[in-house]
């Protein structure tokens, strides 16, 4: 229950920027849609691939909104006043997350609403590439709990930016990894974001066997680990912050 009522003052927090919340949804759709417009020879552009794109890229914004969130509430010093709470720094992380999930699904029903308008075919495997996606989502938060826990309001936004960057380039939504050269290629075949696109695509194709079993470990190191450090992070700075 105090998870709940925690996450609910956090969705309140978050509604309270609607200009940014309709900047994080309405660019990627924007590029969905002028992509589409144009005759380029690439597969990555196509509709059945461009769109799970769309879907990672924008939560990388998740990873802004994360950020900005917690590290507004340590300017405040509302983390402060909590840290006297009985709540456990894993309830916090929830609380969150939880916040979180809705303008995930909102994200992603109008990503794929608009797909299907531009000519996608709808199919059972949407609604499993959306569920999946809220576990692929997971890991764009911890990072944003990172962010928030060891930077600045003004700072994280600047440092979130470079995760958007990170994304556009690394996870072959505009390109595939074998155009970007063998050193670079190495590079995005060991961030996670790549795999995480190839997992949505994947589902969201019913082509299971474009998954492999290095996407799957790839994706889970990182969000365990990274997950397991946005705890340790969160608790070390609420512990700090509150001397």
């Amino acid at each position: 229950m105090r998870t709940l009522n925690f996450a609910k003052r956090n969705f309140k927090e978050i509604s309270r920027d609607p200009l940014s919340l309709i900047f994080a949804i309405i660019l990627p759709l924007f590029l969905l849609f002028i992509f589409q417009q144009f005759d380029i020879p690439n597969v990555s552009y196509k509709l059945e691939n461009f769109t799970p794109g769309i879907v990672i890229f924008g939560f990388s914004f998740i990873t802004l909104f994360t950020a900005m969130l917690i590290s507004k509430d340590r300017t405040t010093s509302l983390l402060i006043r909590l840290g006297v709470s009985p709540m456990k720094p894993m309830e916090y992380i929830l609380g969150y997350m939880l916040s979180i999930i809705p303008i995930i699904l909102i994200q992603n029903i109008l990503f794929f609403v608009l797909a299907i308008i531009l000519g996608l075919s709808f199919n059972i495997n949407i609604i499993l590439a959306i569920l999946v996606s809220i576990i692929i989502a997971i890991l764009f938060i911890a990072i944003g709990i990172i962010i928030g826990s060891i930077s600045s309001e003004k700072a994280s936004s600047g440092i979130s930016s470079i995760i958007i960057q990170l994304v556009c380039f690394t996870s072959g939504m505009y390109f595939p990894r074998e155009m970007l050269g063998k050193f670079f290629g190495k590079i995005c075949e060991y961030l996670p974001f790549e795999s995480c696109l190839t997992i949505l695509k994947g589902i969201m194709n019913n082509q299971l066997e474009d998954i492999t079993t290095r996407n799957i470990v790839i994706f889970g190191i990182y969000t365990i680990g990274v997950l397991a450090i946005s705890v340790i992070v969160f608790k070390k700075k609420m512990t700090s912050d509150n001397k």
